[in-house]
């Protein structure tokens, strides 16, 4: 019979986890209390991931098998010192997100469930201005991640050449991600044009490894650089944070080497 709750002191909060023996990951019998220790024991880094930036939550309430339910605006009914950052739509229409300042805050949301954390790239005192370019190398059929491995390569090497420092991680599937710091400056759609023209000059040193081919038809068996993940409306998953697969990988920062 599963326990009805446990309460944890996290920094100074108490934050309760309930039913803390749910099964999330059928295959390996993972349960939510599993995957709040394993936030507890990545804090510092989750928390620098996720730090001052509005963040969509995935929730698998009933396990990753069952429904996933992206959750932009967080509960009305919160803990005090559950933080928001405020980000509107073309719409007009707004939603106060997730904004995590402490590791407390990653955990309550892990209580609901939350498998994978989704930030922005950009911060809650300037919403519209990312501080990050991202890079997404997607291994298409017919590739692997032994391919992605070649394409950071290039990666790095144009990086290297403008002078752009990027810090690499897993993808938690069979893709990498390369994050890059930016002077918060410029809106999303200049962001964008930026990765698209970097991913052409990484496209041009090696077209038979990458593409930047919009059209799924059209990129063959290549390593498709994702440059639109830097639009508006578009996250991904953040360092550390696991992904709703059955073997629960997850998105891992890595050093080049």
């Amino acid at each position: 019979m599963a326990s009805p709750f446990v309460e944890l002191e996290v920094g100074g909060r108490l934050v309760k986890v309930t039913n803390p023996d749910k099964v999330l990951f059928p295959r390996l019998g993972k349960t939510k209390l599993d995957l709040v220790e394993y936030y507890l024991a990545v804090g510092e880094g989750i928390v620098r991931a996720l730090y001052e930036r509005p963040t969509q939550l995935r929730r698998f309430p009933d396990g990753i098998e069952g429904e996933a339910i992206y959750q932009k605006r967080v509960p009305e009914k919160r803990p005090e010192w559950v933080e928001t950052a405020r980000v509107t739509f073309p719409s007009g229409r707004h939603a106060d997100e997730l904004c995590v300042t402490e590791l407390a805050q990653v955990i309550w949301a892990a209580n609901l469930a939350v498998v994978d954390f989704h930030p922005w790239p950009s911060r809650r005192r300037d919403p519209e201005r990312p501080d990050e370019l991202r890079i997404d190398i997607d291994p298409q059929p017919g590739t692997d991640f032994r391919d992605a491995k070649r394409a950071a390569a290039l990666v790095r090497e144009v990086l290297d050449e403008i002078g752009y420092v990027g810090w690499p991680k897993t993808s938690g599937n069979r893709g990498i991600h390369v994050f890059c710091r930016i002077e918060p400056r410029f809106e999303f759609p200049v962001v964008r044009r930026a990765a698209l023209a970097f991913a052409r000059e990484v496209e041009r040193r090696a077209p038979r490894l990458v593409t930047t081919a919009w059209w799924k038809e059209e990129r063959g068996e290549r390593v498709f650089l994702d440059f639109n993940q830097n639009a508006r409306d578009r996250t991904v998953a953040s360092a550390y944070s696991v992904r709703p697969r059955p073997d629960a990988p997850v998105s891992a920062p890595v050093s080049w080497n």
